[in-house]
């Protein structure tokens, strides 16, 4: 028997600790179509795989995003949480470049977070930016003309002047999303938490030691060093990810002839859901675009 067992892959026999990798990289949500972000529709399955992964004794998750999509961000956080209750693997997260806003948010999936010393950690607030230039089209002869159906259907349009109303609605938003930012934070980092709140949850991000001296995160650590000090030196890592190449496209014509998502379904965004003047996708990232709500997220993504 143990002659067989030997034959066998080592992350496939019981006596080797295995921790299937994650990595979630870049912008939360849908950026473009030609540069996709993170969603949960298109991570779902890894997390599937990680966590059905054959002796895990844990799932690692990679993370180096400075944020994204406040409704995105929470979706994945909330798919980790709930398949590590169900598998009962504890969750650990690593924190590379950056991990703010809804990099942050995920994050706190995690039981136990570590980071470099000089990682970004953070930016657990909300902001929002547009541009007014009503004042500029006047000077170049543009007469803005706008018709709707609602009288506040064209809140805060660009072309034309603030409306204070407009603004305290939009704060108002803002002020809900945050707090419901704030208390998924507690949630998941409780009693570890050292800082003030007006301190922590004012949209400050932090590097690494200053982070882990806040309660953000649990120490100072990269994963290999981790994992084979907790799991021992033969700690099987297997990067869970998608397929590339040759067989990415092999399999994704299979998979769109086999089956097509409708419209506004997991396979993309309900275009034909937006409407002039809509606040859009509720976000938290850089990038602003107009009439769209981000969270405070300090560094641009990396391009991957």
């Amino acid at each position: 028997m143990n002659a067989l067992t030997n034959l066998l892959p080592r992350r496939w026999r019981k006596d080797t600790a295995v921790v299937p990798v994650v990595r979630l990289s870049g912008t939360i949500g849908a950026v473009t179509p030609l540069r996709p972000g993170l969603t949960l529709a298109g991570i779902a399955k890894l997390l599937d795989r990680a966590f059905a992964t054959r002796n895990a004794r844990a799932v690692a998750l990679v993370i180096n995003s400075p944020g994204g999509s406040a409704v995105q961000s929470r979706l994945i956080h909330q798919r980790i949480r709930q398949l590590a209750a169900e598998k009962k693997l504890p969750v650990l997260a690593f924190a590379e470049d950056v991990a703010a806003s809804g990099g942050y948010m995920i994050a706190c999936a995690a039981d136990e977070i570590f980071c470099d010393p000089s990682s970004i950690l953070g930016s657990i607030g909300v902001v929002g930016g547009s541009f007014g230039f009503h004042d500029l089209i006047k000077k170049i002869g543009v007469e803005r003309r706008l018709y709707t159906a609602g009288a506040r259907k064209a809140t805060l349009d660009p072309f034309l002047p603030e409306n204070p109303e407009d603004v305290a609605h939009l704060k108002a938003i803002q002020r809900e999303i945050h707090a419901t930012f704030i208390g998924l934070v507690k949630q998941s980092r409780g009693e570890r938490l050292q800082g003030a709140d007006d301190q922590l949850f004012s949209g400050e991000y932090w590097a690494g030691e200053t982070a882990v001296r806040l309660g953000l995160a649990d120490g100072i650590g990269d994963l290999r060093s981790v994992l084979r000090a907790r799991y021992g030196d033969k700690v099987e890592m297997p990067l869970i990810a998608s397929p590339r190449g040759l067989l990415a496209g092999l399999l994704g014509r299979r998979r769109g002839r086999a089956r097509r998502e409708p419209r506004g379904m997991a396979g993309g965004p309900d275009r034909s859901a937006r409407g002039t003047g809509d606040v859009g996708q509720i976000r938290a990232v850089s990038g602003f675009r107009p009439r769209r709500l981000v969270a405070c997220e300090p560094w641009p993504a990396e391009r991957h």
